[in-house]
C-alpha cells in the first residue's frame, strides 16, 4: 500500500511537517514523487519509520538515528531485538516504581511499615529510566555495558544520606559553573573549584574514576546536544565546563 505525507502522518500520528523534515535531513526519503508533486512512501518506508519512531521513543537524538540507520551494516531485524529488551527492561523499571508507590500507600494507611531506603528506592529506578531512556544508547556505546550495569548498581545501593548527597552536589555544580562561567578562565580558582565539584558527584555513580573518563564524559557533554541542554544556560557555559575538566584532569595544559 502506499502513503501520501498526510495519510502516513496520520497512520503513524506525526506531523505532514514531521514527516517533511525527516526527508529534508536524509533520514526517511518518500518511495517516489509522484506527478502532482506530492510525496509518495511504500512498505519500506513504513517499515523506517516505525524503527525512527521506536528509537525516538527511547530518546534517541535525529543525528544518531541517522547514523545508525544509514550504517551499511544496520540489521533491522537486530535492531527490533534490541528496542524490544529495551522496553522490557523499562517495563520493569516502571512495575518497580508502581510497586514502591503501592507500597508507600499502603504504608501510610498503616498497612506495613517501610524503611527509608525503600522509601527512596522508586526514585532512584525513575533516574535510572530516564538517564537509560535518554542516554544509555550513547553511553553504553561509549563505556560499554559492564560499566553502565555497574553505575546503575551502585545508584540503587545508596543511602538516603548519599542519595541527598548526591543530588546536593549536582545543584552545586550547576551554581558554581554559573558563578565561574563569568570569569572567562576554565582554568581560574572558580573554574577548577566547578571541575572538583563535578567530580565529587561522578563519584556516587561511578563505581571507580578515572581522569581519561571525566575527560571523556566532558567532551560528550558538549558533542551531545540533549547532554549539552543540562549545562548550556549561557551560550558557551558547557564548553567552559568541558575545558575546566579537561585542566583538572591534566587533558588540556
Amino acid at each position: 500500500m502506499e502513503y501520501t505525507v498526510q495519510k502516513l502522518g496520520r497512520l503513524a500520528g506525526v506531523s505532514g511537517r514531521t514527516l517533511r523534515f525527516y526527508d529534508e535531513i536524509g533520514i526517511l526519503k518518500p518511495a517516489r514523487i509522484n506527478s502532482s508533486g506530492y510525496r509518495i512512501y511504500g512498505e519500506a518506508e513504513v517499515d523506517r519509520l516505525q524503527q525512527i519512531l521506536f528509537y525516538r521513543e527511547l530518546g534517541v537524538g535525529l543525528d544518531r538515528i541517522k547514523a545508525l540507520m544509514t550504517d551499511p551494516d544496520y540489521d533491522g531485524v537486530r535492531a527490533l531485538r534490541l528496542h524490544r529488551e529495551e522496553l522490557l527492561e523499562r517495563r520493569e523499571r516502571l512495575d518497580a516504581l508502581i510497586a514502591n508507590v503501592d507500597r508507600t500507600l499502603a504504608s501510610r494507611q498503616g498497612g506495613i511499615k517501610m524503611s527509608d531506603e525503600e522509601k527512596f528506592a522508586g526514585f532512584k529506578e525513575k533516574l535510572i529510566a530516564d538517564n537509560e531512556a535518554k542516554y544509555g544508547a550513547e553511553i553504553r556505546a561509549k563505556y560499554g555495558d559492564e560499566k553502565i550495569d555497574q553505575s546503575n548498581a551502585q545508584l540503587r545501593g545508596m543511602s538516603e544520606a548519599q542519595y541527598a548527597e548526591m543530588n546536593r552536589l549536582a545543584e552545586e555544580v550547576a551554581a558554581s559553573l554559573a558563578e565561574a562561567f563569568p570569569t572567562g578562565d576554565p582554568a581560574g580558582e572558580a573554574g577548577q573549584r566547578t571541575a572538583e565539584l563535578h567530580k565529587r558527584w561522578l563519584s556516587y555513580s561511578w563505581s571507580s574514576y578515572s581522569k581519561e573518563a571525566h575527560a571523556g564524559l566532558a567532551q560528550m557533554y558538549v558533542d551531545d546536544e540533549r547532554f549539552k541542554a543540562y549545562y548550556e544556560k549561557q551560550p558557551g557555559m558547557t564548553a567552559f565546563l568541558r575545558d575546566a575538566i579537561l585542566i583538572y584532569t591534566g587533558q588540556l595544559s
